[in-house]
């Protein structure tokens, strides 16, 4: 909300500078097409006083009037006539108010007046009504160009924040998710390893830790989850059967400053650990994790596979579907992931180029 009121008064400072510019360049453009011999006098700028006044009433009448109160609401009609009937009067009056002002002001006069004629009048309330509607025509477009860019801006904001939304949404849903399954482990290693068991609740203590305080922010640093991802790796080792081999690599800056969303890459090891392992046959899992000096961070997990059956229950089945929908909304455009199955081994790569992801971000806020 800080953020929105933020942009309104941005955008409120930028509509006056516009305002500004426009009738600076108004004033100033018939100067221009004068005769090159010729420089700026007050003569004929104070002479053209009644006509730009007629201008900004016309443009202003309909900047923070008409325009809302008829154009906005679809009574075009109405818009019309009004316009119509405010153009003439304001017409009317810029003729005889330049009268006026030259009456009280006679050395305003111009020096020679052509023949009188009887038309004179209304050609130039003809003139100015074609001057005005342009005018009308411009208010119109400034209005709607300000109000596109604030809706813009506001449907932006409010997108943002229903992502934050999704996003803890997510996350709620993915802590129970990996709770569950993490529990069911240490339960199953209860019965044949009670001294694992014990290791095993320590090791989750530490990853709770992670869970309940570190995860809360949108990203954290790339070593902290990846101190995350050994914890998990090594609580799942503790129940693995002696056909099963586990190796990991992984390859990050100690000292970096890099930043991922958290959990990002949990189910993703989970899955290999649901799909890779067989309970009588020869298995691997291989884990690897490298950060690349151009801020890409490549995760890919090669595991044998042994697809579960629909009467196989020991997960939800939701976490990639989550982990796809995070990366969505957190590296929309910046992340490749692709699964390949080949014979009976399972590969997923997933590169995220957070680097690519935090230039948009910062390129995002800029225009905001």
């Amino acid at each position: 909300m800080g953020q929105l009121v933020t942009l309104k008064l941005k955008s409120r400072w930028n509509n006056v500078f516009v305002h500004i510019l426009l009738w600076g360049v108004i004033f100033i453009l018939p100067y221009f097409f004068m005769d090159s011999e010729r420089v700026f006098t007050w003569r004929p700028f104070l002479r053209s006083i009644p006509e730009m006044l007629g201008f900004m009433l016309v443009f202003y009448l309909n900047y923070f009037f008409l325009i809302d109160k008829f154009l906005y609401r679809g009574k075009t009609k109405s818009f019309i006539i009004y316009n119509v009937l405010l153009i003439l009067g304001v017409a009317f009056m810029m003729h005889y108010g330049r009268e006026l002002l030259e009456q009280l002001m006679p050395h305003l006069r111009p020096r020679w007046r052509g023949k009188h004629n009887p038309f004179f009048p209304l050609l130039f309330i003809v003139r100015n009504s074609t001057s005005l509607f342009l005018v009308m025509g411009l208010s119109v477009a400034l209005k709607m160009t300000v109000r596109w860019f604030e809706v813009d801006n506001e449907r932006k904001e409010l997108a943002k924040a229903k992502s934050e939304a999704e996003l803890q949404n997510l996350k709620n849903q993915i802590n129970p998710h990996f709770l569950l399954n993490t529990l069911n482990n240490i339960y199953a290693l209860i019965e044949f390893n009670p001294p694992k068991a014990q290791q095993a609740v320590m090791d989750l203590s530490k990853m709770l830790r992670h869970l309940l305080y570190d995860n809360n922010q949108t990203y954290v640093p790339l070593r902290q989850e990846a101190e995350f991802m050994r914890n998990y790796i090594e609580l799942m080792r503790i129940r693995l059967a002696d056909n099963v081999k586990l190796t990991t690599h992984f390859s990050y800056s100690k000292t970096g400053n890099t930043l991922i969303s958290p959990l990002i890459f949990i189910s993703l090891i989970e899955n290999a650990f649901k799909h890779g392992i067989s309970g009588d046959k020869p298995s691997f899992i291989d884990i690897s994790l490298k950060e690349h000096p151009e801020g890409k961070i490549e995760f890919t997990s090669n595991n044998s596979y042994f697809p579960k059956t629909e009467q196989d229950k020991s997960g939800s089945g939701i976490g990639l579907d989550l982990v796809r929908r995070r990366l969505e909304l957190l590296y929309p455009d910046s992340y490749l992931w692709h699964t390949t199955i080949e014979g009976d081994i399972y590969s997923t790569v997933l590169v995220i180029d957070t680097k690519k992801q935090q230039d948009d971000t910062e390129l995002l806020d800029r225009r905001r």
